[in-house]
């Protein structure tokens, strides 16, 4: 009898402990709120997005380097044998026209002064029995034959003269006897340089030095096979370089070559910029980016304001505090940040930007 009432007991209690974790748990599943809700503290660190219809641009992004303009490049090439005694220049300066950049010892240059000096001395003989000539001619003591053999002979030693006084131009004598000064016949800035103290030189060798103005440059983009079809004369262009990250060029394609690159089977379009401050040098990587006219228009929405995950795009709608919406994204094309859509979002709909993924990830735990 005693044992059945523990029993009684412990069965009375059992029931009644579960009776009240059952009627906890009924209570929590009650009180559970069923959405997510902003609170007034995080919406104040959320952003917002109205989505608009935008006009859709493509921009093609294509890779190129920095080139001088070929002609505004000038290659020294000396017209004499001789040795360099001398340089006053390294790849990279700046030079001004008739800077002085390296001194000559030649023998064929000593030999065109005396030559210049010998000829000198003939034209002054030459011109006194031409005027001797002409004086005789006028007074009946002379043929026009002597006349003209007289002019012709003073004509050849003008250009002569000419000739030999020209390539000592690109030469001055300097302080030391013998020695000869190269100096610089345009200003700009030097990008080779094939000549050093002691280096023997002759007529026949190549450049000794070259000197590029760089005011205005050439940008070589880099077109290939897959962006042929579209990439045209005329396309407006945005310039963009690694060493001057904040710094945006903009120009036009001017030329498209219709010849590949032997090297990179590449075309090359051309873009010419001008460079007046001289920031931009040759063989420089840029970033080019060509646009292409708008093509109709569609949903348009920063690519940042979206969210990725699973290998698709997601925007969160937002309708009030308590009704934020996980919409599925269907892109039709990137423009550098912005994205075109095919369907996902209407216009006028607002949609969560800053700190998008820390809501998203509340959202989606409360719809899972």
């Amino acid at each position: 009898m005693k044992e059945y009432f523990y029993k009684t007991l412990l069965a009375t209690m059992s029931f009644s402990v579960l009776t009240i974790a059952c009627t906890s748990t009924t209570e929590q599943e009650k009180n559970k709120p069923k959405n997510f809700c902003l609170t007034d503290d995080f919406k104040g660190k959320v952003g917002f997005y109205e989505v608009a219809e935008q006009s859709v641009i493509e921009k093609y992004h294509l890779t190129g380097s920095i080139e001088p303009n070929p002609d505004r490049v000038l290659s020294f090439m000396s017209l004499v044998s001789g040795i360099i005694t001398n340089t006053y220049f390294s790849i990279g300066d700046e030079v001004k026209k008739g800077q002085v950049l390296a001194e000559l010892k030649s023998t064929e240059l000593t030999s065109m002064q005396s030559e210049q000096k010998a000829l000198n001395s003939q034209l002054k003989v030459v011109n006194k029995r031409l005027e001797s000539a002409q004086s005789m001619y006028e007074s009946g003591i002379s043929s026009e034959k002597d006349l003209l053999e007289a002019q012709s002979e003073l004509d050849i030693l003008k250009t002569e003269l000419e000739r030999v006084t020209t390539n000592l131009n690109l030469f001055s004598p300097s302080e030391e006897e013998g020695i000869f000064q190269i100096k610089s016949p345009v200003t700009g800035i030097i990008t080779e340089k094939r000549i050093s103290g002691g280096t023997q030189i002759s007529s026949d060798d190549s450049p000794l030095f070259t000197i590029a103005n760089l005011d205005e440059i050439w940008v070589m983009a880099n077109v290939y096979a897959s962006n042929v079809d579209h990439i045209s004369k005329g396309m407006e262009a945005e310039i963009k370089t690694l060493s001057y990250q904040d710094m945006t060029l903009k120009g036009t394609v001017s030329v498209i070559s219709q010849v590949l690159d032997s090297e990179s089977k590449v075309l090359k379009a051309r873009i010419v910029l001008k460079n007046p401050d001289l920031k931009l040098k040759p063989g420089m990587l840029v970033d080019v980016y060509v646009a292409k006219d708008a093509s109709g228009s569609a949903i348009g929405v920063p690519i940042e304001n979206l969210i990725f995950d699973s290998n698709q795009y997601f925007a969160l709608v937002y309708r009030n505090d308590c009704s934020i919406e996980i919409r599925k994204i269907d892109i039709q094309s990137k423009n550098e940040g912005m994205v075109y859509l095919n369907s996902g979002l209407i216009a006028g709909e607002k949609i969560l930007s800053t700190n998008a993924l820390l809501i998203y990830e509340q959202v989606k735990n409360f719809q899972n």
